[in-house]
């Protein structure tokens, strides 16, 4: 093509070059934060090797609620006690650097305190790995703001249920 049949190029600013920067639709900061824990905890288990892996899960998630403002570290440590006493076989670990609970390696629930990704609620999540299925559609999260007697009992048989 010679040169006068090229098209004309234009330059992009550099206001237009800033817009479409902020247009950028991709991860937040809050999820990025959350692959990095992601990627440190599936090195650290690499390291540790699996048979120490479920004691230093304990420790890991107990320092994880730790670190938890309130009210996210009360509803945390709640949940950790009522999924320890209803499904012992569950083994904690953390995962995306949020306490969760495994079957054979495989995470069956997990709690997503409101901080992490600054909602206005915090989260108890299923996998598919739950035996919650209930007809041809079931909940697998649920809001938390707090816990009464009667969230913690539900908990309870929703853990049992999902651990099988």
């Amino acid at each position: 093509m010679s040169a006068a049949k090229q098209p004309a190029k234009t330059a992009r600013t550099a206001t237009t070059a800033t817009e479409a920067d902020k247009k950028y639709d991709g991860f937040t900061d809050e999820e990025r934060s959350a692959m990095k824990e992601r990627s440190k905890e599936l090195k650290a288990t690499a390291r540790r090797g699996s048979r120490s892996a479920k004691a230093d899960g304990e420790s890991e998630v107990l320092a994880k609620l730790a670190e938890m403002s309130e009210p996210d570290r009360a509803t945390g440590e709640r949940l950790h006690a009522i999924i320890k006493a209803n499904a012992p076989e569950l083994s904690p670990k953390l995962w995306y650097g949020m306490p969760a609970y495994a079957r054979d390696g495989k995470i069956v629930c997990f709690f997503q305190p409101a901080q992490k990704f600054k909602t206005r609620y915090a989260t108890l999540g299923f996998n598919d790995q739950a035996y919650l299925d209930d007809g041809t559609m079931w909940p697998t999260a649920f809001a938390l703001t707090t816990l009464t007697a009667e969230d913690e009992a539900r908990i309870g048989e929703l853990v049992k249920r999902a651990a099988g």
